[in-house]
This record gives C-alpha cells, structure tokens and sequence, in this order.
C-alpha cells in the first residue's frame, strides 16, 4: 500500500502522459486520502477497501481538506485527483459521485493565489500534449506572477532568452517596462522551452501554437474558459484577471502605486488606483466575515 501512491504516479507519466507538476500532485493527493481514510475509518487501508469508499467518505475528506485552507478551485481539483486515483484503483465504480464546490457569482474579486494555481494547473493538465501543457503553465505564471497582458506574453520573442532576473516587456502604445521574474516563473518558461518540439529563434515567436505558428491569445482565453468552469470559478476569471491579481496582491502586502504604475506599464497613476478600491473591498470583506462585531 505504501507504494500505490508511486504507481499510480508513475501510470500517469507513462500512461496518460501528464506532466511532471500533475504528476506530483496527483501522487501528493494519493497519500492524503490514504492517510485521511485511515483515520476515518479507524483501520489500515488495503487496496481493495479504497472500491468501499463512499460518497460520504469524500465529503468528509474534502471537508478535513477545506478545514486545512483549500480554496474552492482548490478543492474542485483535489476531488479530480480524487477520482482519477480512485477509477486507477478499483474502476469507474470504484469513485462515487459527488458534486464539487461552487463559487458564488458577485462583484469582480481577485483570483485567490491557491485558485490562480489551480487554474494554471487545470489548463495545463488538460492539454492534449505535455509540452503544450507546459507552454500554458508557463504563460499563465507569466500573468499571475509577472503582471503581463495576455497580449504581451504571446508577443514575447526568443530574443529574451536566456532569461534572467528580469525581461524587458513591451506594451501598449511600444511602451517597453522590466518586470522582475520569480524563479518559478523562470523554471516554467525554461521548461516550456526544453520540452517544445520548435526552435526557439531571437526573431520568433517564443510560444508556439500546436501547429508551430504563433500562439494566438484566443487559444488561452478558450482553454481558461473551459478550465474555470471545470472548476466552479466564475466567468469573470479570465486571463487578464490574473494580471488583477498580481496588482491586488502586491499592493495589498505594501507596494506603493508608482512602483506598481511601472509594473503594470499603465500610461497615468490613475489606472493604477483603480486597485487602492479593490483592496479596500477585498478587506472589508475579510473584516466583516472575521470582526464579531462587524
């Protein structure tokens, strides 16, 4: 039982052709459960038990999930591994149907950081190829942890490998800005690039669509679409509200609006002080539901 969790994983490499991200996370979700119905039920897991779990047994697991700080599309993608492993086990039978969480429709919020992940994660799962997977992993951490338009990351070139702390970005109206890049930023497009079947030239296209021409921005925004509703989010999380949320998140941990005017390469201060009321929305809320006499 020790290593059901490893084969399962190494089923999805070989097998389904996952990638290596999916693959550990699928794996990490695998020991969870066990761990989780081992508890619950008070017993050691043998194989065949895991054809015994009900759907009770799931709302239970993702309850004791949702307790730990899992989001909705978090926790929309645990129930999919979930069941992936489960149908890997004992059959289609063997995973019991349950519905997964919803997210209310309501004002334009940021994407979550655990949601934003989910969802670059579901997009790149879902790609019919692994490097195609890693190319919208890649292109999606670029919005959500670099601040780029959608526009701007399908613009991207060769010519901004190899890449280092920072890329030059240019914008609207050719307005060229440095972003800084996180490390797993770095790491994605890297990745992308070893894994994608054309040569990266300085003149062309740094992602390529399935057929090698340039990636077109329409090809994201349809794979975010199909994502979120997988997912339970609202149609309001779109590729450019990833950008949003690298702007919320970084003025709500202290950015001072000059430095996040630059960031963003918006034109005046007043597009950027559009978020000072997002943030202050962001964190009525949280008084409200948390205060106990709000």
């Amino acid at each position: 039982m020790n290593d059901l969790p490893g084969e399962f994983g190494r089923h999805l490499a070989r097998d389904r052709r996952r990638s290596a991200h999916t693959v550990r996370a699928y794996e990490a979700t695998a020991v969870r459960l066990i761990q989780f119905l081992g508890e619950h039920w008070g017993e050691a897991i043998a194989p065949a038990a895991l054809g015994k779990v009900s759907a009770a047994d799931l709302r239970a697991y993702l309850a004791h999930r949702r307790g730990q700080g899992l989001g909705n599309a978090s926790a929309a993608r645990e129930l999919s591994a979930v069941r992936t492993f489960l149908k890997w086990v004992g059959g289609d039978d063997a995973s019991p149907r349950i519905k997964g969480p919803r997210v209310k429709k309501g004002v334009p919020r940021p994407v979550a950081p655990a949601d934003a992940v989910a969802l670059a994660e579901e997009v790149a799962e879902d790609a019919a190829e692994p490097w195609i997977g890693a190319r919208d992993w890649a292109i999606l951490l670029l919005l959500y942890g670099a601040g780029l338009r959608i526009g701007e990351a399908v613009g991207l070139t060769g010519a901004v490998l190899p890449l280092g702390e920072t890329m030059a970005v240019t914008g609207k109206r050719d307005k060229t800005r440095i972003v800084p890049l996180l490390p797993q930023v770095r790491d994605a497009i890297d990745d992308y690039v070893a894994a994608s079947p054309w040569p990266v030239d300085r003149g062309e296209a740094l992602f390529r669509g399935a057929k090698g021409g340039p990636l077109s921005a329409g090809v994201v925004r349809k794979s975010v679409q199909a994502a979120r509703t997988r997912l339970g989010l609202t149609d309001r999380t779109t590729p450019h509200a990833l950008r949003h949320s690298f702007a919320t998140h970084l003025l709500g941990r202290g950015a001072d609006l000059r430095q996040l005017q630059e960031l963003l390469g918006h034109a005046s201060l007043s597009s950027t002080q559009i978020y000072t009321a997002v943030d202050a929305a962001h964190l009525l809320d949280v008084y409200r539901n948390a205060h106990p006499r709000a």
